[in-house]
């Protein structure tokens, strides 16, 4: 049998997609799709309606629904996220990754 070579998802987008607009493009799509998945399922771990998530965040229920879905075109700013991450008991972590590894805090970048 064959052995399977597994890749990184970004070493693969970079050997498809030459286009730089497109890789940043999708990586945002990316995120946005993940951030929806993990509100969802957090809010239904908790048994909360979209309306009392959005009551807790300070929203509207349809705000909670477009976000959820990844339908809206608009980014969530870092405040709306820092509400929605406290509303359901977690806090923004915010990393930098290069070249397929985290920025470390405190560590030198090449270049500079």
């Amino acid at each position: 049998m064959a052995k399977t070579r597994h890749r990184a998802l970004a070493d693969f987008l970079k050997d498809q997609t030459p286009d730089e607009a497109f890789r940043v493009a999708f990586e945002a799509e990316r995120a946005k799709l993940q951030i929806a998945r993990w509100v969802r399922s957090t809010r239904e771990q908790r048994g909360w309606s979209q309306a009392e998530l959005a009551r807790r965040v300070g929203t509207t229920q349809s705000v909670i629904g477009r976000l959820e879905s990844a339908s809206d075109d608009r980014e969530p700013s870092l405040e709306f996220l820092g509400r929605l991450a406290a509303a359901l008991g977690f806090h923004i972590s915010l990393s930098f990754e290069k070249a397929g590894r985290p920025v470390v805090a405190g560590e030198r970048i090449q270049g500079r």
